[in-house]
């Protein structure tokens, strides 16, 4: 373990660590551990032990076992209960997601109030291998493959504490042979027998499967990890050297440049919204279907909104995207009045620059009209069906307008919903109006009445820019 310590510089001289111990061998083994080498690695000890209130009269054993263990090593100690159950219920979340996030908040006190900077956990290689299976059951990418790292960034956000995780290479039989070794009696969850939880399933289930097929497949598991840990650090360097190329902003919410981001490598452009999401939500472990979600998000013409859990929300506008919590920051310009638009010929209207040219059905740009009558801040449509006097206006309560490609009308406020166009962007989008009806959500919906069929003999074609762009 020192060795594992040193090559990875885990734990710094002077400084104070607390050390996770729930009794059983892995924590007990680390605690003994660090205790022996405390004055080598030139460390202060604090101890914490923390009571779910999950298993009785058992639970209240093991907080007097670490507390007797600690008065004997002379280490300072915190052992607290709390009610995990009562905090599910609260907060409706599943028994395991509650133990975390109470465990994990409860750690982080200790070490505030402690002075210590680094929170110490027994996590061996059989805990290793669990996880990454964990992972590759749930559908993660390489990141998650890789398993958890010798030392990380807290997993609740906003706190600068680190975990370390120094029993890594040591598996938990070896724990089991040293406590055996110091005459100790560690505590046993049972809990740990149950196969409830999907890594105790894992455990007693799915392991002993595959080592009747590899005995050896642990060791294979943790080869597989360890490269994969490798490939995933060379791509984050990569990431990192297009960074500022690709994206702007900060953790609360990030843009990016969609144009830049599309001609990265596959690869890269996952490991940059891997990045993305783990910035806005302060956690790293964003799951790769929702990463595969946002990125067929990103390659969607004309602009969309995806939720995504954790609050995480990806809002595209053409030629930007942006990643964040809650509702995107609108980058339209405030709309208010109505405004003549010039056809043929460009109009001005507030932070817009709107182009309108008329061209024979024949002549029109290849890129339209036919089956790409929409795309963007542009749009075609047949000059005749959409008629003169046209104008722009933001909406109207009642409005209503005959989506393309839907048969029939549709309220404006309701296909906005549809279209899920944040809220607050809602009353700045351009409509374009005729006399008669709406012609064109700008940037969304088409009406069915002005698209360009076979015998359209002239088309329209209206393209809005924002000032400045």
């Amino acid at each position: 373990m020192l060795a594992f310590i040193r090559e990875h510089g885990l734990l710094h001289s002077g400084e104070t660590v607390v050390v996770a111990v729930s009794g059983g061998p892995d924590s007990l083994c680390l605690l003994h551990l660090l205790h022996r080498l405390r004055s080598e690695l030139c460390i202060g000890l604090h101890t914490a032990h923390l009571d779910h209130m999950l298993r009785g009269a058992e639970a209240a054993e093991d907080a007097s076992f670490v507390e007797h263990i600690c008065q004997g090593l002379g280490v300072p100690f915190t052992v607290e209960r709390q009610d995990v159950s009562a905090y599910r219920r609260r907060h409706r979340l599943s028994m395991e997601e509650a133990s975390r996030r109470v465990r994990y908040r409860f750690l982080a006190r200790v070490a505030r109030d402690a002075g210590a900077g680094r929170v110490v956990v027994g996590h061996t290689s059989d805990d290793q291998v669990e996880t990454v299976l964990m992972n590759l059951v749930r559908g993660a990418g390489a990141r998650g493959l890789r398993g958890m790292a010798p030392v990380s960034s807290w997993p609740e956000p906003e706190t600068d504490i680190l975990l370390v995780r120094p029993l890594l290479s040591v598996s938990h039989s070896n724990t089991e042979a040293y406590c055996g070794w110091l005459r100790l009696s560690p505590r046993q969850d049972i809990s740990n027998l149950h196969f409830g939880p999907l890594r105790n399933r894992i455990r007693g289930r799915l392991l002993p499967l595959l080592q009747s097929m590899n005995p050896r497949v642990q060791e294979a598991l943790l080869r597989t990890a360890q490269a994969l840990t490798l490939d995933t650090d060379f791509l984050a360097g990569a990431v990192e050297a297009v960074w500022q190329e690709v994206v702007t902003g900060s953790g609360g919410g990030l843009c990016l440049h969609l144009m830049r981001f599309r001609q990265l490598h596959p690869a890269l452009q996952r490991h940059m919204l891997l990045r993305a999401a783990g910035e806005v939500i302060g956690r790293e472990d964003v799951e790769m279907v929702h990463v595969e979600s946002a990125l067929r998000l990103l390659y969607k013409p004309g602009s969309h909104h995806l939720t995504l859990p954790r609050g995480l929300t990806v809002t595209t506008l053409e030629e930007h995207a942006w990643l964040g919590k809650g509702e995107a920051p609108c980058p339209l310009p405030p709309l208010e009045g109505e405004y003549p638009l010039r056809v043929p010929g460009k109009s001005r209207l507030p932070g817009w620059r709107v182009t309108a040219t008329i061209s024979d059905s024949g002549e029109a740009d290849s890129s339209g009209p036919g089956d790409d009558a929409l795309s963007g801040l542009a749009a075609y449509m047949d000059f005749d069906a959409a008629g003169s006097g046209l104008t722009v206006r933001p909406r109207r309560p009642g409005d209503r307008f005959r989506p393309l490609g839907l048969g029939g009308d549709k309220k404006l406020q309701d296909f906005m919903v549809d279209a899920r166009i944040p809220r607050p962007w809602r009353g700045r989008v351009p409509v374009v109006c005729s006399p008669r009806h709406l012609l064109w959500l700008v940037g969304w919906g088409l009406d069915e009445r002005v698209r360009v069929r076979p015998d359209t003999h002239r088309v329209l074609r209206l393209e809005f820019q924002q000032e400045g762009a």
